[in-house]
């Protein structure tokens, strides 16, 4: 059976469908069935010496782990065979790929923004990222907006895909989940440093090919690649994140527009150095161009699934 067959169906059908409100209302979503554990298992253990946080941490990530891969193997092997197997594969894998809910929730941003609507943009822009929205003009939701986008086109979609090419279920479910544990208890902060360690660095690990595969994806889909790509090179590696600032400086050079920079989380300023610094701030016109830029680029990628499909 092909994983890469199977990749790029679950891939269509998400593009197509994305999650419908009504299966979620119905069923959840598996990254929401990993929440809670990882949110149970952190409630009980994420205490004590620094030592015993950081074993215990770990610990939980081996059981997040096998909790999401155990049964993603299970059903791996009981797959049939030829199109039904493919087919069934493409199905369980659907849900572990944010194509269209990406797009969407970018697209919520843009609208208002094109619109001049800066309250409703900023209240869209609140739902994808975690500073304060209240202190960002016009350009900071731009750029907010840019900076998702490009940081969860790899977690959300290129990454997964990649480990299901080449682990198949196993791989998509063990990356889903060592990512959702990153995004949860993955933060440099009190609660979380020691007791987050080993889903932070396993989570650094997994993305280290697919956030430069995406900054790649991007810069060819641009129809400019030599700008992205010399950014790219530039500047991915001043951003706070080994893997983030790749795609991110890539987008950056690619609508020639500067990403990144100081931000404020809560009360807190984050005095982050810029992507692509020369450039102009992001503005609403902006993120419209890295909406379509990012359709091509899912287009760019599912052709290449196609092909590997197809070998």
């Amino acid at each position: 059976m092909s994983f890469a067959g199977m990749m790029a169906l679950a891939f269509l059908i998400d593009g197509l469908l994305g999650w419908p409100a009504w299966l979620f209302a119905r069923i959840g979503h598996p990254v929401v069935w990993l929440g809670r554990l990882i949110s149970a298992l952190e409630t009980r253990l994420n205490g004590g010496a620094t030592l015993r946080r950081r074993a215990l941490g770990a610990l939980t990530v081996l059981i997040v782990l096998a909790a999401a891969v155990l049964p993603a193997l299970a059903l791996h092997l009981l797959l049939p065979g030829g199109w039904p197997g493919l087919l069934l594969g493409a199905v369980l894998a659907w849900p572990l790929i944010a194509v269209r809910s990406m797009h969407d929730h970018v697209a919520a941003v843009a609208k208002p923004l094109a619109a001049g609507d800066l309250a409703g943009a900023r209240q869209a822009v609140s739902m994808i990222v975690g500073r304060d929205p209240q202190r960002l003009d016009t350009g900071g939701v731009a750029r907010a907006a840019l900076e998702s986008l490009a940081e969860n086109s790899s977690d959300g979609i290129v990454a997964p895909v990649f480990w299901g090419v080449l682990l198949g279920l196993p791989g998509i479910a063990a990356y889903k989940a060592i990512n959702t544990m990153d995004s949860m208890i993955g933060h440099r902060n009190a609660r979380y440093e020691d007791f987050g360690k080993a889903a932070a660095r396993l989570d650094d690990l997994v993305n280290l090919i697919p956030a430069r595969l995406t900054g790649l994806l991007f810069a060819l889909a641009s129809g400019r690649p030599r700008p992205a790509l010399r950014v790219m090179a530039r500047d991915a590696r001043h951003h706070r994140s080994p893997n983030a600032g790749w795609p991110e400086a890539a987008l950056a050079g690619a609508l020639r527009v500067r990403l990144s920079g100081p931000r404020v989380y809560g009360e807190t300023l984050a005095d982050e150095p810029w992507v692509n610094e020369p450039a102009p701030d992001a503005e609403a016109a902006a993120l419209t161009r890295g909406l379509r830029l990012y359709r091509r680029t899912m287009a760019l990628c599912a052709g290449l699934l196609l092909a590997l499909a197809l070998l």
